[in-house]
């Protein structure tokens, strides 16, 4: 699965731990996201294209309206960096 550089970061991150926390509009769609690290930190590679995108893979999920985090799929299909635990 072809995977852009952006998409990579942002998995790399909820593969460590983090979550995408997202508002809705009144009709329902996700129109505002901040992608936060387990550390607390916000990424700003993530942007609502990129979420889009991951989304529409099955990469990550919410679950019950709590915050996005990867799926199996997800994990599975990030490259390895060194700075994976």
């Amino acid at each position: 699965m072809n995977i852009s550089k952006h998409e990579q970061r942002v998995l790399h991150v909820l593969a460590q731990g983090g979550s995408i926390h997202f508002k809705r509009s009144s009709s329902g769609k996700v129109h505002e996201i901040i992608c936060f690290t387990r550390d607390g930190h916000v990424l700003t590679d993530c942007t609502l294209r990129v979420f889009e995108r991951l989304k529409k893979r099955k990469l990550i999920r919410s679950t019950g309206g709590k915050p996005y985090r990867i799926t199996y799929k997800g994990r599975v299909s990030v490259r390895p960096q060194l700075d994976n635990r």
